[in-house]
């Protein structure tokens, strides 16, 4: 087993043992919100080029897209590309301009910021595509 600094094994384990509470939790979820958009461009673009390629083979995902579950989904996009940007910034602000900023306190207080207005900036568009959903089924 390879436990070179760069080793999937390693990485994982270190994501596993840490305890960094509110630290942890906002970089955890960063990365899967970020993995979440590259998956959902990746396949976009792939769907999409259908048209060109294969025009009935894009109609049957448009018909897939519309099943209750990828509609769930497109609800957990919008708020992974929300709480990405938002961290983001976040993260952008305090290292180009507020570096004093990085302590565990002010950092903690910052990342409960973060969901907080990430929430509140998704909470609208999944209201308004829950209704769809629902009108939908």
């Amino acid at each position: 087993m390879d436990r070179s600094p760069g080793s999937l094994k390693t990485t994982i384990q270190g994501y596993t043992r840490y305890r960094g509470r509110e630290g942890q939790l906002n970089f955890l979820l960063h990365r899967l919100t970020g993995l979440g958009t590259l998956l959902f461009l990746t396949i976009h673009i792939a769907d999409t080029a259908m048209i060109y390629f294969y025009p009935p083979l894009y109609e049957h995902a448009l018909e897939l897209y519309r099943h209750p579950l990828f509609m769930l989904g497109e609800i957990a996009l919008v708020f992974a590309v929300v709480f990405h940007g938002v961290n983001g910034l976040r993260v952008a602000y305090v290292d180009l301009f507020k570096p004093e900023n990085w302590t565990i306190e002010r950092q903690r207080k910052a990342v409960r910021w973060t969901l907080g207005v990430s929430v509140a900036l998704w909470i609208v568009p999944a209201v308004i595509m829950a209704r769809s959903l629902i009108e939908h089924l």
